[in-house]
């Protein structure tokens, strides 16, 4: 079988969906929002050899510097070429040419006009969307593909978690301020740095003995990299309505445009990408179905240190001992409200209590800043600068003077 037509062991679609419960959410589904939740099968089975797809340009990149000069010289030649162009460099590996004639050129999808308003409104979230799509991915790890780069490389793994997670942050910051995907700006420069991360560390997991190709398929897989698109998207488009915000259908599309082209830029080039808002949905559901739950305790692991990230420092001052306390207790509500119960559970994630609820606090002030949003246009502007200055004062209250580096860790863990 092809690597265009295989499908990963682990991937369940066909064996779950005609699960009792199964049928049960497909019929309710039809029945509340009138059409099927399972897309076509032709649409499935693409999206399950997708689990087999890498990054062929970046990786030719890698394989012709990165691995036989060493990790740093091939970070010297990408930020020279992303500081001054590939021009500036004498003699540029053709790879490398390569890599940067493709992401020069638009794709003829692309439409900077919806790019510009989908990262608007990401951008309208402020910080509350970190604390989403960060809980939302807890229920990723669950599956071995999601869950075994991070926990063989250590990247998402005691200590390391809050730094990843605030990297993480920037990187989603960067990407989605005002000019952030031009040429000059940091968030293109931002996604070529976390590309080719990406690509060293697929490269060293395949040569992995405990990486299971077929299983799995290949790491940070192509499969795997289109719900997280759909995770930074329809996601916090429709779940975060239920903390106020009020995007209309067409922002949400916006978003999955945005979200697509800053996939490409990422060597995210699925052979299938949702059209709307149901085919998102349509995929969702695909997720929820295939799951094999094999991550075990590497899983579990994940998730508790990512509940633990923004816990106090017992040795820090009172008044910022004060303020990481509150800011533990909204990322556990937020954890406990987005996660659903029965992961939480598996997980054996730390009780939120009352802050449960914290994603609900503000839903008088969000309702009623966006419907004024909505009817009052000069509002949009202000609206825009505000969250902008509070994902800012955000990121440097954690990171402080720190940017984020994006390096692949260069040690398995095991």
């Amino acid at each position: 079988m092809g690597l265009a037509t295989r499908v990963p062991d682990e991937f369940l679609y066909w064996e779950n969906r005609d699960r009792p419960v199964v049928k049960a959410i497909r019929a309710a589904w039809k029945a509340a929002l009138g059409y099927d939740p399972a897309p076509p099968d032709e649409v499935v089975r693409t999206l399950a050899s997708m689990y087999y797809d890498a990054d062929p340009l970046a990786e030719a990149f890698v394989d012709e510097v990165w691995l036989p000069q060493g990790m740093e010289a091939g970070r010297a030649l990408l930020d020279q070429a992303l500081e001054g162009g590939v021009a500036s460099i004498d003699d540029p590996p053709a790879s490398l040419a390569r890599l940067f004639e493709d992401i020069d050129e638009d794709p003829p999808w692309v439409d900077r006009a919806l790019v510009d308003l989908g990262a608007k409104v990401f951008r309208r979230y402020g910080t509350a969307v970190f604390r989403f799509a960060g809980t939302i991915t807890l229920a990723a790890y669950a599956e071995s593909s999601v869950a075994k780069p991070l926990a063989l490389t250590g990247a998402y793994a005691g200590a390391s978690t809050r730094h990843r997670f605030l990297e993480t942050a920037s990187f989603w910051i960067d990407v989605s301020e005002p000019g952030g995907l031009e040429r000059a700006g940091a968030g293109r420069k931002a996604a070529l740095r976390v590309r080719l991360m990406h690509v060293f560390v697929r490269r060293r997991l395949m040569d992995h003995p405990e990486w299971d190709l077929d299983g799995w398929g290949v790491p940070i897989s192509q499969g795997d990299a289109l719900l997280t698109l759909m995770g930074g998207s329809v996601a916090p488009g429709l779940a975060m309505k239920a903390m106020g915000y009020r995007p209309t259908r067409r922002e949400i599309e916006a978003m999955m445009h945005f979200w697509r082209y800053v996939g490409h830029l990422l060597g995210v080039r699925p052979r299938w990408y949702p059209a709307s808002v149901k085919e998102a949905l349509q995929l969702a559901f695909v997720a929820l179905v295939k799951g094999a739950d094999t991550a075990g305790e590497d899983g579990k692991r994940l998730c508790q240190s990512y509940a633990d990230a923004f816990a106090p420092d017992e040795d820090a001052a009172l008044p910022d001992r004060l303020r990481a306390a509150l800011e533990h207790r909204v990322h556990l509500g937020y954890t406990r409200f987005f996660l659903p119960p029965w992961l939480h559970a598996k997980f054996e994630l730390p009780p939120a209590g009352p802050w449960a609820l914290a994603p609900l606090a503000r839903f008088p002030f969000l309702f009623t800043a966006e419907t004024l949003r909505r009817r009052l246009p000069a509002l949009d502007a202000v609206a825009d600068r505000v969250a902008r200055a509070e994902r800012r004062r955000w990121l440097e209250r954690h990171l402080g003077d720190e940017r984020a580096a994006f390096r692949p860790v260069t040690r398995f863990t095991r």
